[in-house]
């Protein structure tokens, strides 16, 4: 991936400074829709143990990871991704999760856009690979290729196979971990996404997609995180994908809920704002 310097996060805030104790502090709600354990000495040395070839020093493992975790935090997404990077599988969540959400808001050109999933799906890839016990390996995966299929069209996406991958890694995020509201809200528009492009009978027959799943995964989503701003955002988007206009109205009211949360980090911000500029 280039090095040049990305577009900065444009609504900096010192609330989203997790300095020192206030990470772990804060980690509960930072983390509830993604179930990302926290990564102290004790996590990064049960990791080691399972693959040793990730490195020998669980200590200085979990505070460069720490580290990294509060710059995304805060919004310095390239250092996020950078220094995730470096610590290979290890920091592949914070790393994939780093420059997809840039990519997603602050990346205008297509065709970068789209190589920076191409990339991110090969770095879950590894991910998966050397720590396939850990739920998020298998999420980021799926929230990396679920951008991608976005980035290049679901048509484009469901003849590439790409779909099936996607379910396959959902369905292994939420074996590990059923409390994944992230993995819901991507379910839920797995199954409102084909639904919408291929219609309700083909997306039954040859994806096992439905409308009844998909707004049973999205309100799920919203039952175990209702202070998400994404969660309310992708209810609406999902509402809208099934029924278009029809719930004009809900979809309105669940991008308006997530316009008036109060961010807690960098990420929500830009999912709030997102939603303010809808209803604008």
């Amino acid at each position: 991936m280039a090095k040049k310097d990305w577009a900065a996060f444009p609504h900096p805030d010192k609330a989203y400074d997790y300095a020192g104790d206030k990470l772990a502090k804060a980690w509960p709600k930072l983390h509830a829709g993604d179930q990302e354990p926290f990564p102290d000495e004790k996590h990064l040395a049960a990791l080691l143990e399972a693959n040793p070839k990730l490195g020998k020093d669980a200590g200085a493992l979990a505070a460069s990871l720490q580290d990294a975790w509060r710059a995304f935090h805060r919004g310095d997404f390239q250092q996020a991704y950078e220094q995730g990077l470096a610590l290979k599988a290890v920091g592949a969540s914070v790393a994939i999760k780093a420059a997809g959400i840039h990519a997603t808001y602050l990346v205008d050109d297509e065709k970068t856009r789209v190589a920076r999933y191409e990339e991110l799906v090969r770095l879950a890839d590894e991910a998966v690979a050397a720590l396939p016990n850990e739920a998020n390996s298998h999420y980021r995966r799926a929230f990396a290729m679920g951008r991608l299929s976005q980035a290049i069209s679901i048509t484009k996406a469901l003849a590439q196979g790409l779909a099936g991958k996607v379910r396959e890694a959902l369905d292994r995020t939420l074996d590990l971990a059923p409390k994944h509201a992230e993995a819901q809200t991507a379910l839920g528009l797995y199954h409102a996404e084909i639904v919408g492009k291929v219609g309700g009978m083909l997306a039954k027959l040859t994806y096992g997609a439905n409308a009844g799943d998909a707004e049973k995964h999205l309100k799920q989503a919203l039952k175990l995180t209702p202070d998400s701003p994404i969660a309310w955002i992708e209810f609406g988007n999902g509402l809208l994908l099934l029924h278009g206009d029809k719930r004009e109205d809900e979809v309105a009211e669940a991008w308006d809920k997530a316009a008036k949360l109060k961010p807690r980090d960098a990420m929500e911000a830009l999912d709030a704002a997102w939603a303010r500029e809808q209803l604008e």
